[in-house]
């Protein structure tokens, strides 16, 4: 296999012996080495108060000859014990052969100097809440997900729509006034669903009153929406899904409000409110900043203590029957020209929210910069995981005008390129930042997997990595059933509960039963990942705790079979034995057995 000769490290706990560290606190690290690796020694070099320094590390007897994990009796371990200095402190090895010297960084082994950028990192920031390791998160939109009742009484600018007659309006007049009707108790009377793909932790899209369905443009965040249920039905919902053990997260725009918000009619109707500050009004003329230039959009300044008393006031007033917020476009809150409070304002509200909530950062292009700063959790990780497996999986007919934003559609990439930018991103973060992101395939503000895809046999393969790659998986609702949409709008399809014809019965059991395995098998939430091989059409990887490792195989097209260089035991769609066949499109799971 291509990377099975690499020395491995990652920030898991089979690498790491402490993921929380204290600031201060002394930290084992080990690295793990192939004998015909031919390592002589090795350093683990530590960026301390800006300064590199080197530690010698030694073999580590106990690991060396060991089959850790089921996997590797030839393998050398190496340990070495370091300060976490800083609260973010970057480190490297420096690798010692007969052919000369060789970096390992989180961006994999190389032959020359490379920056920092790549570094592993110990973090001594607040660690995100313990239940976030293990949660699977299925997104709702909620007013295409249940109705409980008769359509509510809407308002005039509303356009009501039948639940399974009326399709999606896609672009264009009336689609942000298309309503369909769902509403929080209607999500309560799902919950078996929801429970029963193995997702814990139900996410929805904005619930404050709005002018729109999407509820972007909040015209408060003091009550739940009233077409939604009002206040009570989101204790209902909340009380529902803890009775379960379940958890509730919400989405605020701490970059925006709507025009009809309280604060924004207070600031435009007179120059002189205290709540004019809260927004970036031009003294000449009156005009203001918003959201791209939507004018419903205004966009809040967080230069404003009065914006961040009150936003901070907004999220721990929820807390209760929320545990944790997504923020949306949190790339872009605080940020305006020369000011940028990004940073500080993430960690302000992290702070505010306590220990056991979570706090996700919208983020569709590179996150790295925003993160392992004491603020956001992690990331929807659109760069880094989507694009990735889009590029890998498109169907061959598909014809989308950008890809993910970007001109030009979704490019046809190969196993190689896919592994590549897998790596590029994970590296630039930290293991917890990592593992605590979100691993999406769609939303509600892409298009449907599905339609990416093109076909169900690489839906469900991309369905594959999402259940067995490092970090959070989150669903949209609908996906499990196949559902289809060509961009945003078009996929905030009503759920297909009484449209047979709308439901692949076939990948809704394939969603059960790979989310379902993540649920069962510590090591595909918990352990590390070593990435065995990778060609054009196929690629391997490990997750591997102390106690056990599997094998996953994902081929988007039949190629020679592999061995694995151990026994196996097949868990997912896999025979037992020693050898990866051949057969594809393919995902396969083994656990190694000696």
């Amino acid at each position: 296999m291509r990377f099975v000769g690499e020395p491995h490290h990652d920030g898991s706990a089979l690498y790491v012996s402490s993921r929380e560290p204290a600031l201060g606190s002394r930290v084992t690290l080990w690295l793990r080495a192939p004998r015909a690796a031919g390592i002589t020694g090795v350093h683990v070099r530590t960026v301390c108060d800006g300064e590199p320094r080197y530690t010698e590390a030694r073999v580590d007897e106990s690991r060396t000859g060991a089959r850790v994990g089921g996997y590797g009796a030839d393998d050398v371990w190496w340990h070495a014990e370091v300060t976490a200095v800083n609260p973010v402190t970057p480190y490297r090895f420096l690798l010692h052969t007969g052919r000369g010297q060789f970096w390992l960084t989180a961006a994999g082994p190389v032959a020359h100097d490379v920056t920092d950028a790549g570094d592993f990192r110990l973090v001594c920031h607040q660690a995100p809440p313990s239940w976030m390791s293990d949660a699977i998160v299925y997104q709702i939109f909620p007013d295409r997900f249940e109705r409980s009742g008769p359509m509510p009484d809407l308002p005039d600018w509303a356009l009501p729509r039948d639940w399974d007659r009326d399709p999606v309006i896609p672009s264009g007049p009336g689609t942000a006034q298309q309503f369909y009707g769902g509403d929080l108790d209607g999500i309560t009377r799902r919950l078996d669903h929801i429970q029963g793909l193995g997702a814990d932790t139900v996410y929805l899209t904005p619930i404050f009153p709005a002018r729109s369905n999407h509820r972007y443009d909040a015209a408060s965040f003091e009550h739940v929406d009233p077409l939604l249920g009002g206040d009570e039905a989101l204790h209902r919902l909340a009380g529902a899904l803890h009775a379960r053990g379940m958890r509730l997260l919400g989405d605020i725009t701490t970059n925006h409000c709507g025009d009809a918000h309280e604060w924004f009619t207070a600031a435009v109707s007179d120059v002189n409110a205290l709540e004019r500050e809260m927004f970036y009004f031009d003294p000449h003329t009156g005009d203001y900043e918003s959201w791209w230039g939507v004018k419903s959009l205004p966009k809040l300044n967080w230069g404003s203590e009065l914006v961040r008393s009150s936003m901070r006031a907004v999220l721990k007033k929820w807390l209760g029957p929320l545990d944790g917020w997504r923020v949306d476009v949190a790339n872009m809150t605080g940020r305006l020209g020369r000011d940028d409070h990004n940073h500080e304002v993430a960690a302000m509200l992290r702070e505010q929210l306590g220990a056991q909530a979570a706090f996700i950062a919208e983020h569709n292009h590179d996150a790295s910069h925003d993160l392992d700063r004491d603020g956001w959790h992690g990331t929807m990780n659109y760069g880094g995981f989507t694009r990735p497996v889009w590029a890998w999986l498109r169907g061959p007919e598909l014809d989308l005008p950008h890809f993910l934003g970007v001109p030009g559609g979704v490019p046809d990439r190969d196993g190689l390129d896919t592994l590549a930018t897998f790596r590029a991103f994970a590296s630039h973060m930290s293991w917890r930042s990592l593992t605590h992101s979100w691993q999406l395939l769609d939303s509600h503000d892409s298009p449907r997997i599905r339609t990416v895809t093109g076909s169900r046999e690489r839906h469900l393969l991309a369905l594959g990595l999402q259940a067995t790659l490092p970090g959070t998986p989150m669903v949209f609702a609908g996906s499990e059933f196949g559902l289809t949409g060509i961009n945003g709008e078009h996929s905030r399809t009503p759920m297909p509960w009484n449209r047979p014809h709308d439901q692949d019965l076939d990948t809704l059991a394939a969603y059960r039963d790979l989310l379902g395995l993540r649920r069962a098998e510590p090591a595909l939430r918990h352990g590390g990942l070593r990435w065995l091989h990778a060609d054009a059409d196929c690629l391997v990887f490990a997750r591997e705790t102390y106690e056990e490792s599997l094998l996953v195989c994902v081929r988007r097209a039949p190629g020679p079979a592999l061995s694995m260089g151990a026994q196996a035991q097949g868990v997912y769609n896999a025979p037992d034995g020693d050898v990866i066949p051949g057969d594809g499109p393919s995902l396969s799971v083994w656990r190694i057995t000696r």
